[in-house]
């Protein structure tokens, strides 16, 4: 440790108090410094990456030294149309477009079979967010009621023709008819 207190920041290249200190590779940083070389963003221990003693987040050290194409450099479920001139990134020559004539085009698809389609919204469904229930693989967000809507469990679903209903929807809907049917636990109706 110098004789001024503390180490020096590998940013500011001033002192750095205990207090204020962030380590990374040996280096010591005041947390106000301890941020991505090229968004600005202030990092922890598990959002940093180095690279030759800069310091980026995980994205942009990914868009800068990582693999290049599409899909890569953000976070997930996101779509970035940055294409990296900041960074240096020359985009590449776009590659004249080779159909196929598999129907199950897709590499993963290829290699571990394909996917079911939901027979809600008829889109392939895959084990991230795959529910079975009716004897059918459902979306998470499509495994609801027909009629209110309701978000369904296994347990707590019935089906009829292929379409799902809470209980509550079935009974009024296709179970008996008939005086006392239909209104709920207790409840008896009269109609005229």
């Amino acid at each position: 440790m110098p004789l001024g207190g503390g180490n020096k920041c590998g940013c500011c290249q001033k002192t750095v108090y205990f207090a204020e200190e962030v380590q990374c590779e040996g280096r010591s940083f005041h947390r106000s410094c301890f941020l991505c070389m090229v968004c600005r963003k202030c990092l922890d221990s598990t959002t940093v990456a180095v690279h030759e003693n800069e310091i980026y987040c995980k994205a942009c050290y990914g868009k800068k030294y990582g693999p290049k194409g599409y899909g890569y450099g953000a976070g997930a479920g996101t779509l970035s149309m940055d294409k990296g001139e900041s960074l240096g990134i020359k985009p590449a020559e776009p590659q004249e477009h080779q159909p196929t004539n598999n129907p199950n085009a897709s590499k993963f698809a290829q290699k571990f079979g394909g996917s079911d389609n939901c027979p809600r919204c008829s889109k392939a469904v895959y084990a991230a967010e795959k529910v079975i229930g009716a004897g059918n693989a459902w979306h998470r967000g499509c495994f609801r009621c027909a009629k209110c809507g309701k978000g369904l469990e296994s347990t707590t679903l019935a089906d009829k023709d292929g379409e799902i209903y809470c209980k509550g929807c079935y009974a009024k809907n296709f179970g008996p008819k008939g005086f006392g049917y239909g209104q709920g636990a207790g409840a008896l109706s009269h109609t005229k």
